[in-house]
Formats: C-alpha cells, structure tokens, sequence
C-alpha cells in the first residue's frame, strides 16, 4: 500500500459524474503522466491492482498492472540520475588551462579576460587569429603574449614591409658560376613545417595582394599547403601539425596604404577586435611602463591620446586620426629621457596631421590640444566650448 501510495499519486476531479482526471507522478514528485478515465474503470482498475498486490503502470498501449518489485525497479532506474559524459582527460586538461589563463597576461596589455581566454582557446587549437584594431591598440602586443603563455617556437613576418611577397614567403631563384641556378627557400617556409610553430603575420591588411593570393592556400584548414612554384623537386610544402597563424591588421579608409581584404582570405581567420583604452587605462600602461615619470605628465598624455579620440568620433572632426597607444608610449619614453611634454609632442605627434589650411588646419588643432596640457594639464579651456556671433549673424565656435 504504502509504495502503491508514493509511486501512484492519483487525485478524482469527476468531470458530468463520469470522467475522472489522473495525474501521476515519480517518486521524485515529477509529474510523468495525465488521463482522463471513466470514473467506474479507474475506480476497479486500482481495486483490482490492490487487491492482487500490484502496482499500476502506464505504457504506451495503456494501464497495465505488474508485480510491486518489478515497479519499484522500474521507478528506481527512471529516478537514477543520469551520469554525465566523462571528460576526457585531455581536454580537461585543455579547458583548464584556457579558463585559468588569464594570469598568464601580461599586466602591460589591456585586454579583457573573455577575449585573452578566447585568444588562448584559439592558440590552443591551432586556429587562425586576425587581431584587428586601430594602430597602436596592441594588437602585435597580444600576438607576443599569446606566443610567451603558450611557449611555442615563433616566427615574425611583417607583410606592411614586404616589397616582394613570393621572396619573403617561397623564396628566391639565385646563379653563380659554381653551382649555377639554385633556389633557396625562405624562412616561411621552415616556420610552417615547424609543429606546434606560431606564426605572426604583422599587419596583413598592408601585404600586397599577391602576398594574399600566395596565403590562401596555406590559411585554408581544408588544404594546408603552400604551393612552390620555382622548386623543382617539389611542388608544395604541407602546414605542420598545430601550427597557429596570428595575423594584425588595421581595417578602415583612415589607414594609409591599407587594402581592402579579401572575404575569402578573412573567412579563414577567426577574428578578435581589440579596444581603444580609455584615459584611464591609458594613463595605468604609461605608468606600468614607466613607473619613475611623474603621475602628472602620464596622464597629461593620456588626456592628450583621449581628446584626439573623441574629436575622431565627431561627424566634423576636424583631425584625421587620433594619436594612437603607440606614440603615447613614445612620448612618455621621451619624458623618461629628459625631454618635456612640448618637445615630446614636437617629434611624435605634430609631423602626423597635415598643414593645409594654415590657421585652421589640423596641425594648428593638435597643436592648441596640447598645448593645452602643457600649461596646466587640463582640457576645460579647449573643450568646453560657446557658440557666438559674429557681427553678420554667423555662428562659429570659440576655442
């Protein structure tokens, strides 16, 4: 009775005195079945169970009344939790050192924990990266981290700099009296037959197309080869086993001498975006980087980085670009060696913005920025701006 009466919990809910309502449930409280059955049937269907001892069970073809131990059995194993799959321990291994990674980056490169875990997933896997990203963002920062976490051996290639894509990539047919034509490989191709090899491919979005044409193929997880047009005894080179390809690049009309990639070539890259830093991440790298400038003159610096970047996000900006990371960094290096704010910024910043216009170009603009800074290190006067007249009703803006 009593096991009857926690497997087979069934309540009466006459429906025109003939109909009654069944709900029946697990030992766990679970509700695993609803009827509507004559209320004469159900009533000698549950006699007839008790009377014999049994149980009723419902199956797809209907109640049916079987033994007590066969029940419980029955409720038992659909009870039993059901074990999860076992981790192999492999990748438990792999899933544990990507999600504790994150101490793994460097404190120098500001770059969230999702994206880092990302980046080492990606690594682990031997996936293609594409860090993207305005310049002087650390994207090449990140690559080099990645490298020094996973402690893989590594190559550089810097496609921006590349005047001769099949040189740098294939490899150059030579001649001399001794051995008369020869073609000697290049270093890509002892980096891709290196396993477990990391691969950076700095500024990409610079490379000449042939670069990119050359790189399908190689990129590509299907075929995995590079093809040697020159080389006589052999026509293609197969991609080692784990070799992970990191490739940067600046995307966007505002970088000179980028290109346009192509689909295809981006298609074989997971791509992670990298963030500009606000001004006070900027001002926390200068100071990581150099702890002995005075606080003052670091964010000076950053305020400098962090106007430029929101002039750029105006409609009618009146600069080009923002000063990127990068020659933040510069300036606070010269300021380490002695030179001032104004000097910094005569070298680094000024020569980047164009002088067309004479009083109203961007030149003259970054110049009023900062010089705002170098008198008290604060942007207040610059920026907080009053629309006037002029005597014939025109409006222009007061700075």
């Amino acid at each position: 009775m009593s096991a009857i009466n926690e497997i087979l919990i069934g309540y009466y809910k006459p429906d025109q005195f003939t109909t009654t309502t069944i709900k029946v449930y697990n030992t766990d409280g679970k509700e695993c079945h609803t009827s509507n059955f004559p209320h004469k049937l159900w009533s000698n269907m549950k006699k007839s169970a008790l009377a014999e001892g049994k149980a009723l069970h419902y199956t797809g073809d209907g109640w049916k009344k079987v033994d007590m131990y066969n029940y419980d059995k029955m409720v038992q194993e659909k009870a039993a939790p059901v074990p999860d799959p076992e981790v192999p321990a492999e990748h438990a291994e792999l899933m544990h050192l990507i999600h504790s990674s994150y101490d793994l980056k460097p404190k120098g490169l500001k770059m969230n924990e999702l994206k880092w875990k990302f980046l080492m997933r990606s690594g682990m896997r031997g996936k293609n990266i594409m860090m993207t990203g305005p310049a002087g963002c650390g994207k090449t920062m990140a690559a080099k981290a990645l490298v020094n976490a996973l402690d893989r051996p590594d190559y550089y290639f810097n496609l921006g700099a590349t005047q001769d894509p099949r040189a740098t990539l294939i490899g150059n047919t030579h001649f001399n009296k001794e051995d008369g034509t020869y073609f000697s490989e290049a270093l890509f191709v002892k980096a891709i037959q290196t396993p477990n090899a990391v691969i950076l491919l700095d500024e990409l979005s610079r490379a000449h197309p042939d670069a990119w044409n050359i790189l399908m193929t190689v990129l590509d997880s299907g075929q995995r080869y590079l093809r040697l047009d020159e080389a006589s005894t052999q026509e293609t080179i197969n991609v080692a086993e784990g070799v992970t390809f990191i490739a940067t690049a600046n995307i966007g009309n505002e970088y000179t001498s980028t290109r346009v990639m192509d689909k295809a070539l981006m298609d074989r890259f997971t791509i992670i975006e990298m963030d500009l830093l606000d001004k006070s991440e900027e001002a926390e790298l200068l100071h990581y980087m150099f702890p002995l400038v005075e606080i003052k003159h670091l964010e000076n610096i950053a305020g400098i980085t962090d106007l430029t970047r929101k002039e750029c996000n105006n409609e009618e900006s009146r600069l080009s670009a923002p000063v990127s990371t990068r020659t933040s960094v510069e300036i606070a290096s010269l300021i380490y060696d002695g030179f001032t704010l104004q000097e910094a910024a005569d070298i680094t910043i000024y020569p980047q913005y164009s002088t067309d216009g004479g009083v109203d170009s961007e030149r003259t603009f970054i110049k009023q920025i900062v010089q705002k800074f170098c008198d008290d290190g604060t942007e207040e006067d610059l920026f907080n701006i009053e629309d006037t007249t002029d005597g014939e009703g025109d409006y222009h803006t007061a700075v």
